[in-house]
């Protein structure tokens, strides 16, 4: 009986109307394209992009240098070198991120005890020159400085799920 009904099948062609119907039904109705740089898709609270570090209120940077960012990344992107300061505390001297590498999992972020790096919601950043992938502690600092309004509205939205 089943040979009977496959035979049938392939003889009108079945399989081939139907798709061909699908693709008339889509064909008619309205598109839905973004037009993407004037149009912008709504993002979520939680989007992982461009890396930024942050100062506190005073002016001194967060990072202690506990290396907990570079040991937990799994595509080992993150290289910290650090050294005491006169008053004795731990800071970096050397934080960089290698974008190429990074693939945005989070696990820097959610490791650090005293919230210093953290991923913003930039998405549209490019390369011109080799090394530019490359994110000195400089310029980790100097995003974080630009958006830093933008990083903590972020931080407190999220507040409840951490």
């Amino acid at each position: 009986m089943n040979r009977i009904v496959s035979y049938i099948k392939s003889l009108f062609l079945l399989e081939l109307l139907a798709g061909l119907w699908l693709t008339a039904k889509y064909f008619v109705k309205p598109k839905y394209t973004m037009q993407y740089p004037m149009e912008k898709i709504p993002k979520s609270n939680r989007f992982r992009g461009l890396h930024a570090l942050r100062r506190y209120a005073n002016g001194e940077e967060r990072c202690i240098a506990c290396k907990l960012c570079e040991a937990v990344c799994p595509a080992l992107a993150i290289t910290i070198d650090s050294e005491p300061r006169a008053d004795g505390q731990r800071r970096t001297t050397r934080y960089d991120i290698d974008l190429f590498k990074c693939i945005f999992c989070g696990f820097c972020e959610e490791s650090c005890p005293v919230d210093s790096i953290v991923e913003t919601d930039i998405h549209e950043y490019h390369f011109e020159k080799r090394g530019e992938n490359i994110l000195t502690k400089q310029k980790l600092l100097a995003l974080g400085d630009r958006y830093e309004a933008e990083i903590a509205k972020s931080r407190e939205q999220d507040a409840a799920f951490r």
